[in-house]
């Protein structure tokens, strides 16, 4: 073990002034040796030497060394508050995930300390860590377990505490954990109890945006655009008002965009851009058109598309801002929906005057590859929103509509009608037979 140095000031001054990391590390650990009587100034500075510890280590990519530095560092925790823990723990974990493929080692420290928090019997420090937990789980795209986690007693036992806190975190977790599952209608019951556990404090504005943003995202994955519209605006305002920049702003706005596209009114666009557009969401603007973010450029580029009626310069930019839409299958989605709506209207509307239409014809037409049109075509028969089909020739024969003979639908009537009669009929002669 290394000697100890004395937890003061001019211990941090020697680390500073030396400029060997392997020295300056060697100070920082004997610095939280010192055995000496713990007191408000010695504990100060020794968390004062984690915080310049965990950036030597981070520096030098030693995410080990920063997981062996917690497990360290239990007899310090049972010093300080539970708050100072947990900011302590935070910092340390927050660096390992910056370290480059480390996301597993984040998720392996975490449960070793909430393993260690239920051993201690420390109860506030062990929900949040659990709550760590499961947002790193959902980063790492485990939704299960991480649900799992929620659902094993987190939300029961913060709910007879009555930490709302802490509450609005975890139903708001949950709510995106149901999302990625696809399980719709529990993501929107997720996102209420989190609203309604906010109401019942002042939860910051941060939180609330997520509230909001979340509120927005399964709004319009029921289609209702308007109401979504609505809470990405609130979303933006929320963000917009913090001091320092947070990403889910430009995110806001990119979905505010997107809700107008879907809407229909995708020429209100450039205006809302020039709206809410603030200096501080343009610096990785770069070369994109206007000096506009990859994300929002995106946008604005799909809706100049829409504008022109150009389902060809719609698949062009799908095609030239691939990346930016992976990265978000949010945005992704709801625009292949839109285009596959706007590719079946100019279908319908290019194949209404013919009865036999060449599929190499349409596609000129439309100006899309002839595979393209074909699949849509023989999509949109089996669904039977086309009355048609596809024969060996590369031709689609278009069927007339079929007429409905009146009388059928008069005898099905009458004969409903008469079923009524006969039941009325038997229960009044079952009434006068009792």
């Amino acid at each position: 073990m290394d000697s100890y140095l004395p937890a003061t000031m001019g211990s941090l001054n020697l680390a500073e002034e030396t400029q060997d990391p392997s020295e300056k590390i060697s100070i920082l650990r004997r610095v939280l040796h010192d055995p000496s009587s713990p007191s408000w100034l010695t504990l100060s500075i020794k968390e004062l030497a984690i915080v310049y510890l965990t950036e030597q280590y981070m520096e030098g990519n030693r995410a080990v060394d920063l997981f062996s530095l917690l497990t360290h560092l239990r007899f310090f925790f049972s010093l300080i508050p539970t708050d100072q823990t947990v900011d302590v723990m935070r910092r340390v974990i927050d660096s390992v995930g910056a370290i480059p493929g480390s996301s597993d080692l984040q998720i392996t420290i975490c449960k070793d300390m909430v393993q260690w928090a239920r051993a201690e019997r420390r109860r506030f420090l062990r929900l949040r860590l659990e709550r760590r937990l499961a947002a790193l789980l959902e980063e790492n795209k485990e939704y299960s377990e991480a649900l799992a986690l929620l659902n094993s007693g987190l939300i029961k036992e913060l709910t007879r505490i009555d930490d709302k806190n802490l509450l609005v975190e975890i139903h708001l977790l949950e709510s995106k954990l149901h999302f990625s599952l696809r399980r719709i209608p529990k993501a929107k019951v997720a996102i209420k109890a989190a609203r309604t556990a906010a109401n019942a404090v002042n939860v910051p504005l941060a939180q609330q945006g997520a509230i909001d943003l979340q509120s927005g995202i399964l709004y319009a994955e029921e289609k209702n655009y308007n109401t979504a519209y609505r809470y990405f605006r609130e979303a933006f305002e929320c963000f917009s008002f913090l001091h320092k920049y947070d990403p889910r702003e430009e995110l806001s706005l990119k979905y505010m965009l997107l809700c107008k596209i879907m809407m229909g009114e995708a020429h209100h666009v450039p205006r809302t851009i020039s709206c809410y557009v603030v200096p501080r969401i343009m610096t990785c603007a770069g070369s994109y058109p206007n000096d506009l973010t990859p994300d929002l450029a995106v946008m604005k580029a799909v809706a100049d598309a829409i504008c022109r009626g150009s389902l060809k310069l719609f698949k062009i930019v799908l095609k030239n801002y691939k990346p930016q839409l992976e990265e978000d299958p949010i945005v992704h989605g709801h625009l292949l929906f839109l285009h596959g709506v706007i590719l079946e209207y100019k279908l319908r509307r290019l194949v209404e005057p013919f009865s036999r239409v060449e599929i190499a014809h349409v596609s000129e037409l439309i100006e899309l590859p002839v595979d393209d049109v074909e699949r849509k075509l023989s999509q949109m028969i089996l669904e039977k929103k086309l009355g048609g089909t596809l024969d060996q020739s590369g031709c689609l024969v278009i069927f007339d509509d079929p007429k409905t003979d009146a009388l059928y639908t008069s005898t099905l009537q009458t004969i409903s009608n008469i079923g009524k009669v006969v039941d009325s009929l038997y229960a009044r002669s079952a009434k006068i037979i009792a």
